[in-house]
């Protein structure tokens, strides 16, 4: 498939957008929502649009911030959230937030932080320093849902009101339901949703109990509104009381009408489809370019190709593998799950062992999937080396150093590590779904004879079919003219955001139209 954006016309509006996430890079960042939730937000600021991202006060992202400060104070017409904190509940009062004002670094994009004792701990956004889920995200969560929605509806001193509500991911789930009931007037009429899946995969799903704490409507306890299988779930709120739902790549945005990637609600997706879209993620081009990346070895360009290897070298120096300069060095990047086929990998290992490569790990998550991987590092030092944990740094120097890069998702939303290996003229090696079916042209004969191949794709989920792959890789990587010509191809791929941000002023202006149009929910069948 050619991977390249159609462009989409430059619309005039000038629009106030809110964008809601749990995470923004470089101040909280777990995986590609941080990198989206910083990329975004800039582009559509070039197309001079006013964006405000909100996200929650985490000290490490205070102390992220270069220049910090209060702005206002927020009342919440909610009580109950103190009470879990074991804080005292005075009847009439309400919870009381404040609002810190940064900047997202290298841009004029307003970043506003909401503090709050929910947020003053330590570990990452969702789990505590040991690796365990935050028992509270429900009211952690809900409560940027809440602070949103007074921002929305000009309910603050902050002199600032929004025509889009641009929410992402289960957190931000709530905000399309919570403004929906809003009583809007003429004069005061509620912004427009939008809502973003980044990964069906993450539901945000919490009990009935949880449900009465965070005070909701109790007429949305129904299966077509909140209710799922007698819990509730965060994201169905988004999928349906948002305008507009958009996913990050059109063929996930098929995918998730499917039973096999829609969790559950595959039925509601289909019903929205004519208010559900895909748009291709972009990367930042500042940040992952090879010519001026200043966290790898050696820059390079397309016109010079050979300072690649200085970075291989380099890459196998930090893992202490020997330097082997014609021996391909697969790298990979990536949370260590199920859903990005570290399995399959696993699967294949003694095949893998067995021919003359090497492979480089940086990431972390399932435990049993860590030791597997550990169990092989042990038995073959010299083939494979694991970094558990995320290292900003280091995934620079494996997109730039490795000969190819793995990703054998069994599903995968958008992916942007793929885009970051095209950038780097890495060789991505991808099973075809979602945004590396939309993103990556395999090299079949057809496809390197007219110069639009630009890495390895399998199809099914099965350890045989990622040997297969690597295999083909292996013998693309002998033949160096052809391996240089798919470097190339890849190098010449234009996937910054400017035309996506285009696409999402178009998604805007489409859910403000829809704002006022009757959703019947009560015909959706689950």
């Amino acid at each position: 498939m050619n991977s390249k954006k159609t462009k989409t016309p430059l619309l005039k509006e000038k629009y106030k957008i809110l964008f809601v996430s749990s995470e923004l890079h470089p101040f909280a960042k777990t995986g590609g929502l941080g990198d989206v939730s910083n990329s975004l937000p800039k582009a559509l600021k070039a197309l001079h649009q006013d964006i405000i991202v909100l996200i929650p006060a985490y000290p490490f992202a205070i102390k992220k911030a270069e220049s910090i400060k209060c702005i206002a104070k927020i009342d919440l017409p909610i009580k109950g959230f103190p009470g879990h904190l074991g804080l005292p509940v005075i009847e009439g009062k309400t919870n009381s937030v404040s609002i810190m004002e940064t900047k997202l670094p290298g841009s004029h994009v307003k970043v506003w932080m909401i503090e709050s004792e929910l947020y003053n701990r330590s570990g990452t956004p969702y789990f505590d320093a040991d690796g365990m889920e935050w028992e509270d995200n429900d009211f952690r969560f809900a409560l940027l849902n809440y602070v949103a929605v007074e921002i929305a509806m000009g309910r603050t001193s902050l002199k600032w009101q929004p025509d889009i509500v641009h929410g992402n991911d289960w957190q931000a789930g709530l905000v399309g339901v919570l403004l929906e009931h809003e009583h809007s007037t003429k004069k005061n009429m509620r912004p427009a949703t939008v809502f973003t899946i980044h990964n069906m995969a993450h539901m945000g799903v919490f009990s009935r109990e949880r449900f009465d704490a965070l005070e909701l409507n109790p007429h949305l306890w129904n299966h077509h509104e909140l209710e799922f299988h007698d819990d509730f779930s965060f994201i169905k709120g988004g999928l349906v009381f948002s305008d507009r739902v958009n996913t990050v790549s059109p063929s996930y945005a098929k995918e998730i009408q499917s039973e096999e990637f829609g969790y559950g609600l595959s039925g509601l997706l289909s019903y929205r489809s004519e208010r559900l879209s895909g748009i291709l993620n972009g990367i930042d081009m500042k940040e992952w370019n090879p010519a001026k990346d200043t966290m790898i070895k050696k820059n390079y360009s397309i016109k010079t190709l050979a300072n690649k290897a200085s970075n291989k070298s380099a890459l196998q120096k930090h893992f202490n593998l020997p330097k082997r300069k014609n021996t391909l060095l697969l790298g990979m990047v990536a949370r260590l799950v199920y859903q990005k086929g570290v399995d399959l990998l696993l699967e294949s290992m003694d095949d893998i062992l067995d021919l003359p490569f090497q492979i480089v790990i940086l990431g972390s998550g399932d435990l049993e999937l860590e030791s597997r991987l550990r169990q092989w590092v042990n038995r073959y030092p010299e083939k494979i080396q694991i970094q558990l944990g995320y290292d900003e740094s280091l995934s620079h120097l494996i997109e730039a150093g490795a000969d190819a890069f793995l990703m054998p998702s069994r599903f995968e939303p958008c992916g942007l590590n793929q885009l970051y290996s095209l950038r780097y003229g890495t060789i991505p090696i991808v099973r075809k779904t979602g945004g590396l079916a939309d993103t990556v042209t395999h090299a079949s004969e057809e496809n390197l004879a007219d110069n639009t191949a630009t890495g390895v794709v399998f199809h099914e989920a099965e350890g045989s079919t990622l040997i297969d792959a690597i295999n083909l890789t292996s013998l693309l990587y002998q033949n160096k003219d052809v391996w240089k010509k798919l470097m190339i191809n890849g190098m010449k791929q234009e996937f910054s955001w400017k035309e996506s941000a285009k696409q999402y002023l178009k998604l805007y202006g489409q859910a403000i139209k829809d704002r006022n149009k009757f959703k019947k929910h009560t015909s959706v069948t689950l």
